[in-house]
């Protein structure tokens, strides 16, 4: 599933740089879970830097012309049992930073000083997985002059590995396991309640996929061999019919 995910973000990028990404949507901050059936998560940060100083008060320079260090920014979301990859990009003349985090258990995220405004669950009920993530108060940190005009939006997007089966998101599900909440960066930095559900099955959409290939591909090999054992006798019982006694 991990090398999936991986696949997955390069085909993205790649989108991206041909001239329009997966989303349309370009937002000031932006969360990114991709969860895996043991609890296991991969975090994708992509947010500006006034947001990340905004949200959660942390130390960095706003001012676009000022040097970004990325081993400080490393430093904000790195943990035991937390490795983080950081690159930095510029848009709409502002300085944004894209960071990565691999957790064993997704449920360790809120110890990351950068994703401690969460409490997340992971549960299993019967043949079912529960999710729930609950996204708390923002630091709020006052910025001006940064660039904003008030229609800066935030996102948090959850990709899962199996069929959902509930979720409270207002969007639509997205290609098939893909779910989204947003909000306006002006009702997060309120701390505007932000609670994100979802249960999802716990096979995962891979294994059923190739499990559904396979029994495909084996009903076209037995329906075959039935067709060359028909058309074989067939063949024989006229063979016998032309012979003369």
């Amino acid at each position: 599933m991990r090398a999936l995910l991986v696949l997955m973000l390069v085909l993205a990028a790649l989108a991206a740089g041909c001239g329009g990404g997966v989303f349309k949507e370009q937002y000031e901050y932006e969360e990114e879970l991709y969860l895996d059936l043991d609890g296991s998560a991969t975090l994708n940060l992509n947010a500006s830097v006034a947001s990340l100083v905004a949200l959660h008060g942390v130390d960095l320079p706003t001012d676009p012309s000022a040097r970004l260090d990325r081993e400080k920014v490393r430093a904000l979301f790195e943990q035991p049992g937390a490795e983080a990859t950081v690159s930095v990009s510029r848009r709409d003349g502002r300085r944004f930073v894209h960071v990565s985090v691999d957790v064993n258990d997704v449920r360790q995220l809120s110890r990351i000083r950068s994703f401690a405004w969460s409490s997340y669950r992971f549960d299993r009920r019967d043949e079912v997985l529960e999710f729930k993530q609950i996204v708390g108060s923002p630091a709020a940190k006052r910025l001006d002059d940064v660039g904003w005009d008030g229609t800066e939006l935030v996102a948090f997007r959850m990709h899962l590995p199996s069929e959902i089966l509930f979720h409270n998101s207002r969007e639509d599900i997205q290609r098939g396991n893909i779910l989204e909440w947003q909000q306006p960066l002006a009702a997060r930095l309120d701390g505007e309640p932000l609670e994100l559900q979802a249960h999802i099955a716990t096979e995962s959409i891979l294994y059923t996929t190739l499990l559904l290939f396979g029994a495909t591909i084996t009903a076209a090999a037995v329906t075959f061999g039935v067709v060359v054992w028909w058309v074989a006798r067939r063949g024989r019982s006229a063979d016998v019919a032309a012979s003369p006694l």
